[in-house]
């Protein structure tokens, strides 16, 4: 499953970049969660093929701080783009006379950038609260990898400043970003139906069915991972919903936009001929 996801998304990747009618924002945006799809993977799966070939599960305190920092920043990554995604599709649809303006390249790499800095931000503030913890109650960690609030969960400290961190994190990083998105798709709904034509609503549905798949897929299992451990939390389900988040989601990413975009089909055939 990792070889697949790497794999789709370097085809995308080489899909996008080796031909210049891909140069637009949409492509931009997903030629870079394809990037994060293979980075956010890569911070725990080969990890856990070295920890089932060597019997050995052990990860060290400093190692366990990395990972949930990487692990953090990638997985916002991935939620910022796919908000950024929803409002180009928004802008796309709502004001296609003007979309070329208000989309220009200088937008597009700000967008990115400012993702960057923001979702770097949110990875060391989990750093920063896990530092101030000086005992632990346990060593063991009932999941594939270090997660924010499993590893807060292990302190002996008070709950009341560990659940208040994960709520608020989630509402900024989480929550916040899922509202642009309704709200993109909202209005995108909205023009659609006004759309005279069946023809007309079905070409413009199709543009963002992809997208909506991926918004599914992402959101359903990050909020099961990241805020499981508060609510009824259960380590079956807790390792289910976060194999289906880190490895399910970045493997099939790939394979939704790839099957539903004709012209990445017809790229992606012209590279293998």
């Amino acid at each position: 499953m990792y070889l697949v996801t790497v794999l789709g998304n370097l085809l995308i990747i080489l899909a996008v970049s080796s031909d210049s009618h891909f140069h637009t924002p949409m492509y931009f945006f997903l030629y870079n969660l394809a990037i994060v799809d293979i980075s956010f993977i890569s911070t725990t799966v080969p990890k856990i093929i070295v920890d089932i070939s060597t019997q050995n599960r052990v990860i060290s305190y400093v190692g366990c701080l990395i990972q949930m920092c990487l692990l953090s920043f990638f997985a916002s990554m991935d939620d910022m783009l796919l908000t950024v995604m929803a409002y180009d599709g928004f802008v796309a649809i709502c004001h296609p006379i003007h979309y070329a303006a208000i989309m220009n390249p200088c937008l597009c790499v700000l967008l990115l950038l400012l993702s960057l800095f923001i979702h770097l931000l949110n990875s060391q503030l989990h750093n920063i609260v896990s530092l101030q913890f000086t005992c632990f109650k346990d060593v063991e960690i009932a999941n594939f990898f270090c997660y924010p609030s499993q590893v807060f969960n292990l302190s002996c400290s008070g709950t009341l400043f560990k659940t208040m961190v994960t709520y608020f994190v989630g509402a900024i990083f989480g929550f916040i970003p899922m509202l642009g998105i309704i709200f993109s798709y909202y209005k995108i709904v909205s023009s659609i139906l006004k759309i005279p034509s069946s023809g007309g609503r079905y070409k413009a549905f199709s543009t963002c069915i992809s997208h909506v798949l991926v918004v599914f897929l992402f959101y359903g299992t990050s909020i099961g991972v990241y805020l499981g451990s508060d609510v009824s939390y259960s380590p079956r389900n807790g390792m289910v919903a976060s194999l289906m988040c880190t490895v399910v989601t970045s493997m099939l990413n790939p394979f939704v936009y790839s099957q539903r975009n004709r012209d990445i089909c017809s790229t992606l055939r012209k590279l293998q001929s």
